[in-house]
């Protein structure tokens, strides 16, 4: 476990994961082993979405991978590349078509093994400072590797009616349920606030787009996302890739209260 302290500020990471922010002794983030969901944050990449339907092949522009739902990455360890005061760089390395082992096989997935069709690098900073939380992504790789990219954090609920704010459209926590395992889309958006017993901001650079997941009343997932892949068949989920160029790609998304 690693523990980052900022004035009253707490982060505790395990094994890569965010598994606690508080402020003040106010917990922010959903527990593991309370209901909802076994994880409180992961990633989803190289892509975003399930591909079941689409026999678990995503087509690139070099050959077809096979991916399970939201990508390989999470399959993947964390080495801790440096640690100061206040901040954790942490790694995950990978060479093009490398088989890693699904952990859905075989209850959940027919694939016992996936693999990517290039070589990347992928960096997953936290840094603790007066803003609040800053959580960083930085994919290196070879020039045009597609990709897509979303995080996935789940916050804790303690409010009986919580509301999502996206600019001036307000989203109740039934309107998220209600729709399901899909997750609710909100485009073209940069910036939502969570209002529960308290406001939490969740600030972004580099997405462009969330989604909204949550089926239970006590927690809801919050997450940025670079394309929301129910917008095609999963056959066509190429449609939704970016382009690494020349130089390192870099996400943000800041985390602080109100």
């Amino acid at each position: 476990m690693i523990e980052l302290n900022f004035e009253n500020q707490k982060v505790n990471i395990d094994k890569g994961e965010l598994v606690s922010y508080t402020v003040d002794g106010y917990e922010y983030i959903h527990q593991k082993g309370s209901p909802g969901w076994r994880s409180s944050d992961t990633e989803m990449f190289p892509i975003i979405g399930p591909t079941a339907d689409a026999k678990f092949q995503v087509q690139t522009p070099r050959d077809i991978a096979i991916q399970d739902q939201h990508g390989l990455l999470r399959e993947m360890e964390y080495d801790v590349v440096s640690k100061a005061d206040g901040e954790v760089v942490l790694q995950k390395k990978y060479t093009a078509r490398t088989r890693i082992k699904n952990s859905k096989f075989p209850n959940k997935s027919n694939k016992e093994w996936l693999f990517w069709t290039y070589d990347f690098g992928f960096k997953k900073t936290f840094s603790l400072s007066e803003i609040g939380l800053e959580v960083k992504f930085t994919i290196s790789g070879e020039r045009d590797m597609p990709f897509m990219l979303g995080y996935h954090p789940a916050f804790k609920l303690y409010a009986e009616n919580p509301v999502v704010v996206a600019g001036e459209k307000e989203i109740t926590l039934q309107e998220i349920m209600d729709v399901g395992s899909r997750a609710l889309q909100v485009p073209d958006c940069t910036e939502i606030h969570l209002k529960d017993q308290k406001e939490l901001r969740i600030r972004t650079e580099g997405f462009g787009n969330f989604m909204l997941w949550s089926e239970v009343p006590n927690m809801v997932c919050i997450e940025p996302i670079t394309f929301y892949p129910y917008a095609v068949a999963q056959t066509k989920l190429h449609e939704g890739f970016e382009y690494l160029k020349d130089t390192d790609r870099e996400f943000k998304v800041f985390i602080s209260t109100m």
